[in-house]
């Protein structure tokens, strides 16, 4: 495969970028779960089970800080806060999609076979 000739903005291939904001097993499934709408944040890890919540905290600071989640926090007490996604967290459904029927059509496939 050849080299590219240029890095634009940091990036070597238009995909990284998407890999970027999908990076680790996590954001793609935080992603799944608040396509269906805002969830506080305990509801959000029980839908994800086996995440701690310091993983989950700093996972979406990190996606707020990315422009994928926001947080409306009420300012009520007991503290209420919800976690959605913005247009660009949206935007990532149709990858998202892509990635799951792609997993679908690989489904009793060798692990070792990609072609």
């Amino acid at each position: 495969m050849n080299q590219p000739e240029t890095v634009t903005d940091g990036w070597h291939c238009p995909a990284e970028r998407t890999l970027d904001f999908l990076s680790g097993k996590w954001r793609p499934m935080v992603i799944f779960w608040l396509m269906e709408g805002p969830l506080r944040f305990n509801e959000l890890q029980r839908r994800l089970g086996a995440i701690t919540h310091r993983t989950l905290s700093k996972m979406l600071k990190e996606m707020e800080a990315d422009g994928l989640v926001q947080r409306k926090d009420y300012g009520e007490i007991p503290p209420r806060v919800d976690y959605s996604l913005t247009d660009r967290g949206r935007s990532l459904k149709p990858v998202l999609q892509a990635m799951e029927q792609w997993a679908q059509t690989q489904a009793g496939r060798n692990h070792g076979e990609l072609r």
